[in-house]
């Protein structure tokens, strides 16, 4: 195995490493400044001078697939990105999540990365010109609503929202929750997962359509905090959705598609996650340290002291295991798609967020009280990252396919049911 990077990949991490230096980690405080001015729901000059800033420089959209070479003869050039691999891109998203408002700066943040793609593979020519490709711009920001309070929603056929046809309309109700990016005043069009059919295949009950934010009916019952941040201009919302009426054209691939867009919009969003969470693990690890070597306490510099070096060495560890298995997930989708990389997507899931709340909560612990202040930004750090072991899948989900896929390797259903009739027989 060669682990060395290829000059691409070393090139786009590389420049979105550089950019971030230069231009976003010394605004960051112009970011929490502006942020503190006014009402909470707003949009921060920071971040469009950046923006802009990064797509004149070329960074921007770079999970989009690139120019595929074919003559132009439907929207196949227009929508095209950059084409960084999963791989490529893994190694930018971790730069990204070193500073929580990197990733916008690139048009590369969610839930948009994940609904461009949706947009880009399963959109219809008028779906893109209309959303996105203000989307791939950076005119507009866009929300995904698939959690639901009344179900447990780890278990997306559960999901209770209608969506009924009526004439050349579809009906939407129901109600949805964190829904993310819904309070951002820029966001415009939201991808909505409802039944179309209560009746048909547990899989092929789910539809997704795409629901303008300002219809008739859509109501934001109220902003959820995590662990009491807001997560302005961002945010996460409840929204009621009553008699929401919007054209039948606006529906993504067709009734009974939602599970098949889904697993496609899923996998490569887990690898963002994750790999930005390995950012956030960094940015930890390098704070904890310097705190330990800049503070003295019984007559020695904290880092001095035994429990500290073996914390730091673990943090270090588990760092370069997840980001290599990170990598390996990505590799393999790249080489051999989704499916062929589903326990390691599952893994990895599992593993980065549990590595980096580690490594937060002893950064926290070496911070003393200033800690848990906002001072250095570690108490939201780890409410940001405790809530991905539930988003795109809790734990529990991901570990459950793990395990069936090695009970598989043994012989798995027929196994199980052997097992059971011999304790029947008893």
């Amino acid at each position: 195995m060669d682990f060395t990077l290829t000059e691409r990949q070393a090139y786009w991490r590389d420049r979105v490493r550089d950019f971030i230096e230069a231009h976003v980690r010394p605004r960051d405080h112009d970011y929490h400044a502006q942020q503190a001015e006014g009402g909470r729901w707003k949009v921060l000059p920071v971040i469009e001078e950046e923006k802009a800033r990064a797509k004149a420089a070329g960074i921007w959209n770079l999970f989009m697939p690139p120019a595929s070479g074919r003559p132009h003869v439907d929207d196949s050039f227009e929508f095209d990105g950059p084409g960084l691999t999963n791989l490529e891109y893994a190694l930018c998203a971790e730069e990204m999540g070193r500073i929580g408002w990197a990733s916008e700066v690139f048009n590369c943040s969610a839930p948009d990365t994940g609904n461009m793609e949706v947009l880009h593979r399963y959109g219809t020519r008028d779906q893109k010109d209309r959303w996105l490709k203000p989307l791939m711009n950076g005119e507009i920001r866009s929300a995904f609503l698939m959690t639901e309070p009344a179900v447990a929603s780890s278990d997306a056929t559960n999901i209770e929202t209608r969506i009924t046809r009526d004439g050349d309309d579809y009906v939407i109700n129901g109600r949805k929750w964190w829904s993310s990016g819904a309070g951002d005043p820029r966001c415009e069009i939201a991808i909505v997962m409802g039944k179309t059919d209560f009746e048909a295949q547990r899989h092929a009950q789910q539809s997704m359509i795409l629901m303008p934010l300002d219809a008739p009916g859509v109501k934001i019952l109220r902003h959820l905090p995590v662990f009491g941040y807001d997560d302005a201009p961002h945010g996460h919302m409840e929204i009621e959705l009553e008699n929401v009426r919007v054209p039948v054209e606006n529906m993504l691939l067709g009734e009974g598609r939602g599970f098949e867009i889904a697993q496609g919009r899923l996998g490569p969003g887990r690898i963002h996650h994750c790999m930005r969470t390995i950012g956030v693990a960094e940015e930890a690890i390098e704070k904890m340290a310097k705190r330990l070597l800049s503070r003295v306490a019984f007559g020695k510099a904290v880092a001095e002291h035994s429990v500290w070096e073996q914390r730091i060495a673990e943090a270090r560890i588990d760092i370069e295991m997840c980001r290599l298995l990170c990598l390996k997930a990505a590799d393999m989708m790249d080489k051999a798609g989704n499916k062929a990389a589903q326990a390691e997507i599952a893994m990895i899931k599992v593993a980065a967020p549990r590595m980096a709340l580690r490594i937060i909560d002893d950064a926290i612990q070496a911070h003393g009280g200033a800690g848990v202040s906002e001072d250095f930004g570690l108490a939201k750090a780890y409410a940001g990252i405790r809530t991905l072991r539930l988003a795109d899948g809790p734990d529990e989900v991901h570990n459950r396919a793990i395990a069936r896929l090695e009970f598989g390797k043994h012989g798995g259903r027929d196994a199980i049911a052997a097992a059971k009739a011999a304790a029947g027989a008893r």
